[in-house]
């Protein structure tokens, strides 16, 4: 995940004034949302997020990259049929040649009213904001960057294939997200985040494609972790934020979904709304006690699962699930 550098510079640039009175607030007013049949289950979600941390770090060119991704393939394989691997080759901010695979799966692939649902798999191959300056260009687990969002989907993808939705939907597992330029590089490259993601966007695995809406997840494992509504989100695709906020808060989960807005920051949903417009938001995690507002543990070595909160992943599965169930 990233974060503009000039927005590192001070935690108090994240927030985003309210004082704009024409803002729109959450409401609740809407007919309750129907809970699933099938429940979200938070300890086979913690289990895939601790499975893919068991590979270690999932940096592209790397061997546990590459069982990582043959994993995340053949998990995918178990829930459905139509299973599409995206290969290609990016070029990283330094020059570096990344062999990338975006893994995707379709549920109810011929319905044409679908929903996109997305999570990097990657990992950070430095730990450039650890606070021990000797770990700096160590790789990271990535349990919560990456893992946790993704463990979420393949569990959402086990459900799906109990129960299916009324509408389509699509399990995006994006690569070369995290690959961007360390904070002490020597010079910086326009756009060398969100590889995958980009090269999906230009180039998606189906020619025309297009979904309703999409929910991209990143950090959304974290213990007490917060999820405000970060202003990409909300400058493309307002009103799905608003409705996935209001099922959050019918749920139960109103502390866990916040109301506050907070400063845009570039992630895959970027790419995704700017090059094949598909309304797209970011499920993210903000903590305004760290100095990026990111988890406290971003893009350091303490990025590991005894990070990971099953009641958070709880909170964030359910609420996307039910989003799903509840689209005609």
């Amino acid at each position: 995940m990233i974060i503009s550098r000039m927005l590192l510079l001070s935690s108090t640039l994240l927030i985003v004034p309210s004082c704009n009175q024409n803002r729109q607030s959450i409401e609740t007013k809407e007919e309750p949302v129907a809970l699933p049949l099938a429940p979200f289950n938070a300890d086979t979600a913690f289990a895939f997020a601790q499975k893919q941390v068991e590979f270690g770090p999932r940096v592209p060119n790397t061997p546990a990259h590459s069982k990582c991704a043959t994993f995340l393939e053949a998990t995918l394989r178990r829930y459905t049929k139509d299973v599409t691997v995206q290969r290609g080759t990016v070029n990283a901010y330094d020059g570096t040649a990344l062999h990338f695979s975006n893994i995707i799966g379709a549920f109810n692939p011929e319905v044409k009213v679908r929903v996109l649902l997305l999570s990097h798999w990657d990992s950070r191959p430095v730990a450039d904001h650890d606070p021990d300056p000797a770990k700096r260009r160590q790789p990271i687990d990535a349990a919560n960057d990456g893992a946790s969002g993704v463990g979420v989907l393949l569990e959402i993808a086990r459900q799906l294939s109990i129960k299916q939705p009324a509408i389509g939907v699509d399990i995006l597992l994006v690569d070369a997200e995290d690959y961007g330029a360390p904070e002490d590089a020597a010079s910086m490259v326009s756009d060398d985040w969100a590889l995958g993601s980009q090269y999906w966007a230009k180039n998606p695995h189906k020619p025309g494609y297009t979904a309703r809406y999409g929910i991209l997840l990143d950090m959304v494992g974290a213990t007490d972790a917060r999820f405000t509504l970060e202003a990409n989100t909300m400058k493309y695709a307002p009103d799905i934020a608003r409705k996935v906020w209001a099922i959050g808060e019918q749920l139960g989960y109103g502390d866990v979904f916040s109301t506050e807005e907070t400063n845009g920051i570039t992630d895959d949903h970027v790419y995704i709304n700017k090059i094949i417009r598909i309304p797209t938001i970011d499920i993210i995690q903000y903590d305004p006690t760290t100095a990026s507002g990111f988890y406290k543990n971003w893009h350091t070595t303490l990025d590991n699962m005894e990070g990971l909160s099953k009641e958070t992943l709880r909170a964030i599965g359910t609420t996307v699930l039910t989003t799903v169930y509840n689209e005609k």
